[in-house]
């Protein structure tokens, strides 16, 4: 699999990421199973939060490397933190309980990337400052970012803290493309031609911020996979149809159509099923063309200017 740097940083990834949602539902041995054949092909950074299974995600991941000393430094691990039941809450004394919560489920002494989850409109930009201080200080995180921020957000945490903010995770989709659309349509009077994002996409390129790109499959807002559901025939029609040009499946095109944009964007993809993230890692080693991007674009019932 190819590599990145992720943001202004050291770091260095395949340019595919597992998120762990899911794996509070599998045993430990199917987790190291999951693991050990992420790493393997080429998937070495690890996306989890707080709240993922209530927590129980980080502890089914951890159980399931703790057999295995190297393989903490073989792997990138993230976590997120910020959503609470009910609200949103960035404040230094919450951030600064997540990450020990998620530290002692992880049981791991670090975690290299922590991103703020949803944004929160009562945070005071000074308290995140400061818990990001303490954090870098003492070794916990070495890395920040934010998920589903605007440039706005993101400039205003940036006026306070230390460190650049290395990713911002963002949903985007070959269905769901708001931060592409409206690049599309300027200076016009359609719907797509809104700007929902203060141009978020131009603004993380311009300042070397990483878009993670989560939910790479889904419709809506986790409201099921667009991939073999036939609410979306036309463009899986024409995944299908490159599926078979390029001898790979059409998952592995709907993430080869992320990884084709040039800002090295990076998918999160969430699947538990080690056959099926084998298969989409090989879309690190192909390259759409232009016009196929195109086609898959307008499959998905966007129209060109």
């Amino acid at each position: 699999m190819k590599r990145m740097k992720l943001g202004t940083s050291e770091l260095e990834v395949g340019e595919i990421s597992l998120g762990c949602m899911r794996m509070s539902e599998l045993s430990e041995k199917d987790a190291a199973y999951v693991i050990e054949n992420a790493i393997d092909n080429g998937v070495d950074l690890f996306d989890h939060a707080d709240i993922y299974g209530g927590g129980k995600s980080e502890e089914v991941f951890a159980n399931a490397i703790s057999a295995n000393d190297d393989v903490r430094e073989k792997m990138k691990i993230q976590t997120k933190c910020g959503i609470r039941k009910g609200f949103f809450d960035f404040s230094k004394d919450h951030i600064l309980e997540s990450v020990d919560g998620s530290l002692s489920r992880l049981k791991t002494d670090y975690v290299d990337t922590l991103l703020l989850h949803r944004p929160d409109a009562l945070f005071e930009p000074e308290e995140v400052a400061e818990a990001f201080s303490r954090l870098k200080e003492s070794g916990k995180v070495r890395h920040f970012g934010v998920s589903n921020q605007n440039p706005m957000q993101m400039e205003l945490l940036k006026k306070y803290i230390k460190d650049d903010l290395i990713i911002n995770q963002l949903q985007l989709s070959v269905v769901h493309t708001p931060m592409i659309d409206a690049g599309f349509n300027v200076n016009m009077q359609n719907e797509p031609a809104i700007v929902r994002d203060s141009n978020v996409l131009e603004y993380c390129r311009l300042n070397d911020i990483t878009i993670q790109a989560w939910s790479p499959f889904q419709h809506g807002m986790i409201e099921g996979p667009f991939v073999g559901n036939d609410a979306f025939p036309e463009v899986n029609a024409k995944l299908q149809e490159l599926a078979e040009k390029y001898n790979v499946t059409d998952s592995t095109i709907a993430i080869a159509w992320i990884l084709r944009h040039p800002a090295n964007i990076q998918p999160v993809v969430g699947t538990m099923n080690p056959e099926r993230l084998k298969d989409i890692s090989k879309a690190s080693d192909m390259e759409l063309t232009r016009e196929e991007w195109y086609e898959l674009y307008r499959a998905a019932g966007n129209k060109l200017p």
